[in-house]
């Protein structure tokens, strides 16, 4: 039996696009932000969701066509570092989180993110 809902919150993102519906300005917002900062640009946004009837995962994959490369990489590292922690957390599955951020690591020597040493 589902548990009932108390309480509902929104969280809203505004995608301004160009002529070309390239995403030019994008900002997100949550209704019970504790810190009320309002509308907050960003850059880039993965939005990933689990579909309960067709078990398939949903995905939006923005990002504003003044994000660096360099952005992009730090975007997608902090992304797969939180996506192995997550991972751990729903599954306790600590010999593949390990692999995953393993992987993380990987990445991060690979685009600079971690310094080489040596």
């Amino acid at each position: 039996m589902a548990e009932q809902v108390e309480k509902s919150s929104h969280i809203t993102v505004k995608v301004g696009l160009s002529e070309d519906k390239i995403p030019v300005k994008m900002e997100w917002m949550a209704d019970d932000d504790p810190a009320d900062t309002g509308w907050t640009e960003i850059k880039a946004m993965m939005i990933s969701l689990f579909d309960l009837d067709t078990k398939d995962t949903l995905r939006i994959d923005l990002w504003t066509k003044e994000m660096r490369v360099d952005e992009m990489d730090r975007f997608m590292f902090q992304t797969l570092r939180a996506m192995a922690d997550t991972y751990h957390r729903a599954t306790q599955n600590t010999e593949l989180a390990n692999e995953m951020q393993h992987f993380v690591d990987y990445f991060g020597r690979k685009t600079g993110i971690i310094s080489v040493e040596g």
